[in-house]
């Protein structure tokens, strides 16, 4: 329905471009995205199955890492499917509240992985700086909370860009948006009426999330690495640091990723679109697909189990 001076009145239906001059190569740019989700399905999902099966893994570190694999598959599963109707089918029409729903999912599951991560640098800090009392703080009761207080953390921050958009942006210029996916800045931009709300709003959720959670977990480490290079027994030290380092490396590549996206995103305005969409894009399916794969090469347990299942199967 058209508004005043070419504007189009609350649309029903939005149309996701892709990757903005990359039109004629989408069709094979979908093959690793493809390659790669299918390989974090699988990942994410031996993850869950060794951790559920193996009683020695049912411990606060073990299901952290499963609750960061099932939001993992959750996060790439409301991202591939509809990226691949566009970039292989030409099927880039989207209802306007199914894109609203997918841009909840998408930033909630975000939020859900970053207070993961937060989790699993407390559960490290206090095994490693107060060990005698770790039993007694991470008790089944308190994982229970954890898990409802990240998520609800995360879906009610990020419920209010919704309704912001759905209440208060009539007018559309456009109802192209300019992306692969329905991200909240992309959307917004395509509102012919005033966005600072929207855009505050939307800075405020990332930095009252992402950014508390990325310096307590900083500070986090900083204490837990102290305290590892001050044991004197060199076996203890090793032990201690290479249950710290998986997480690491799965808390850099979070944070590095999403931190360079969205700096290119905001400043990085003689960069072409199509590298700010591909970063994005690279940000939300790196992570799912390299966490099994982190986890599975740094962590003995589950590495020992998963020889155990393709070596009974080889065997078999």
């Amino acid at each position: 329905m058209l508004g005043l001076n070419g504007t189009v009145f609350m649309p029903s239906v939005l149309m996701l471009i892709g990757i903005p001059g990359l039109e004629v190569m989408q069709c094979w740019i979908g093959i690793p995205f493809c390659a790669m989700y299918i390989i974090a399905l699988m990942g994410n999902s031996l993850l869950l199955v060794i951790i559920k099966s193996d009683c020695s893994l049912h411990e606060p570190m073990y299901f952290f890492l499963a609750m960061l694999g099932a939001t993992d598959i959750a996060l790439s599963s409301c991202i591939l499917p509809k990226m691949l109707g566009i970039f292989w089918f030409h099927l880039p029409n989207i209802y306007f509240d199914v894109c609203l729903l997918q841009m909840w999912f998408i930033h909630t599951f975000q939020c859900i992985e970053s207070g993961t991560l937060l989790a699993m640098a407390l559960d490290r800090y206090v095994a490693i700086c107060y060990p005698l009392r770790h039993g007694s703080i991470f008790t089944h009761q308190f994982l229970t909370w954890i898990v409802v207080g990240v998520t609800l953390r995360a879906a009610l921050l990020v419920a209010p860009c919704l309704i912001l958009i759905k209440c208060r942006l009539k007018f559309y210029r456009t109802t192209v948006i300019s992306h692969s996916y329905c991200e909240h800045m992309a959307v917004v931009k395509l509102a012919a009426e005033d966005v600072r709300i929207n855009k505050i709003y939307g800075l405020f959720v990332a930095f009252s999330i992402l950014g508390l959670d990325i310096i307590f977990i900083i500070l986090s480490y900083i204490r837990v690495f102290l305290t590892i290079f001050s044991v004197p027994q060199k076996e203890a030290r090793l032990k201690a640091f290479n249950t710290c380092i998986a997480h690491v490396c799965v808390f850099l590549e979070f944070y590095i990723l999403g931190f360079f996206s969205f700096f290119t995103h905001r400043f990085g305005f003689h960069i072409p679109s199509y590298i700010h969409i591909l970063l994005s894009n690279l940000y939300l399916l790196v992570p799912p697909f390299l966490n099994p794969i982190v986890y599975g090469v740094k962590t003995k347990q589950i590495r020992d189990r998963m020889f155990k299942i393709f070596y009974s199967k080889n065997v078999s």
